[in-house]
């Protein structure tokens, strides 16, 4: 199968997977206040993450790569809903284009359609500085993702089986880019172990990226005849992954996805510790069934969703949430407790 066939399986496994992933957001409760001495005309959405300042904390995240024609089309049509909500938008792995020009236009649209907002280039920690770059001015973004997906290519029946140049490839490209370099996992979460590690090569950017949204470990084992069913629900939860990053890393840009279905689960994100959080299968799913007017309407409704709990807390900003009074339950007290 071509990397191009190959992401086309990807986008139609992520359309039909249904929510089975016991989620971790659902063992959080935000603590109700019935007096609230704000004004709703007095709320902005406006937020920072380092060096990015965001009109709102959701983004885009990545989710479609290179895959010809029908990849080109989802991601034009994502850019197009990015730029009428002034939202950031992430791509998928550019690594395709990097090794076939032909895969660009697949990402080049996204700029496009989004020319004054925010974009987010993406590459395998694989990548080189030079491909860093290339992938960089591909979409003139503002900021670089390098995803760590080493049990995705572990599954994969054609997947990557050598890492050991992985973190010395991110430390020479965080030391060349001036633009934020984010770490970004693909559903597997980072533990406070991995976060120590890219603190000690200069990253201040961090994708927690944890278990509870799409499960490539379910996508990579549909490909395969010989299926690994036990690793379907292998890694950290979002949640636990928020907590075990700031444990090691307590002034550390933090980014929240994986798992987050709709405002209250952006909200809780932000309450643990998150300055932003990105959502993809959701995104993906609606822009496909309901067209950029749905994903559109979509976007509404999660915005609305954040300034109602912020207007419950008695917060006029979404980086005041964080800390608000809340409540943990099941495994994911039970592993905070024990590992932070």
């Amino acid at each position: 199968m071509s990397r191009a066939q190959r992401k086309i399986a990807h986008i139609n496994e992520v359309v039909k997977q249904t929510q089975t992933e016991p989620n971790s957001f659902d063992e959080m409760e935000i603590i109700h206040q019935s007096l609230t001495p704000l004004n709703w005309n007095e709320l902005s959405l406006n937020t920072s993450c380092g060096e990015l300042y965001l009109s709102s904390p959701l983004f885009i995240n990545a989710m479609t790569g290179g895959g010809g024609f029908k990849t080109a089309e989802i991601n034009q049509k994502l850019a197009m809903a990015a730029h009428e909500k002034n939202i950031a938008i992430a791509v998928g792995s550019q690594m395709s284009a990097l090794k076939d020009e032909e895969e660009t236009n697949t990402y080049e649209v996204v700029r496009r359609e989004h020319p004054n907002g925010i974009v987010i280039a993406n590459v395998g920690s694989e990548a080189t500085l030079e491909q860093a770059k290339r992938a960089i001015d591909m979409v003139e973004a503002n900021a670089l993702q390098i995803h760590l997906n080493v049990m995705q290519e572990l599954i994969m029946p054609e997947g990557d089986r050598d890492f050991s140049e992985r973190l010395q490839n991110i430390e020479e490209i965080v030391s060349n880019i001036s633009i934020p370099v984010i770490i970004k996992e693909v559903g597997f979460g980072i533990s406070k172990e991995t976060a120590a590690k890219l603190k000690d090569v200069g990253i201040k950017y961090i994708d927690a990226g944890g278990r509870g949204g799409t499960s490539f470990s379910q996508i990579e084992n549909n490909r395969r005849t010989d299926r690994l069913h036990s690793l379907n629900h292998w890694g950290i939860p979002t949640l636990v992954s928020l907590n075990e990053i700031q444990a090691a890393y307590p002034d550390v840009h933090l980014i929240a996805s994986g798992g987050i279905r709709h405002g209250l689960d952006g909200a809780k994100a932000l309450i643990s510790g998150a300055n932003m959080f990105g959502m993809a299968g959701p995104m993906l799913r609606t822009v496909i069934d309901q067209d950029v007017e749905g994903l559109v309407n979509k976007i509404d409704s999660i915005l609305d969703e954040i300034k109602i709990v912020m207007m419950t807390l008695g917060v006029t900003s979404p980086d005041l949430l964080k800390g608000s009074p809340h409540a943990l339950f099941g495994k994911t007290k039970e592993w905070i407790n024990q590992r932070t």
